[in-house]
């Protein structure tokens, strides 16, 4: 989250905790989508390891379809 310093790492754990959609990802990865209303009602995708705790990247997708 480095490269997204906009980014909170609290709408990253909400992303995670009450997500839209969640999908298992290659290399022991997670995907979490979800709706944050403080970026004007985008979509972010926070990419978790296998823990799903551990947030590796995250950043507002586009190109989200549900």
């Amino acid at each position: 989250m480095r490269k997204r310093p906009y980014l909170k790492k609290e709408w990253c754990i909400r992303v995670c905790d009450a997500p839209l959609k969640v999908e298992q990802q290659e290399h022991n990865r997670v995907r979490f989508w979800g709706e944050i209303p403080e970026l004007d009602g985008r979509i972010l995708r926070v990419v978790t390891l296998e823990d799903r705790k551990t947030i590796p990247n995250a950043f507002p997708d586009r190109r989200f379809k549900g």
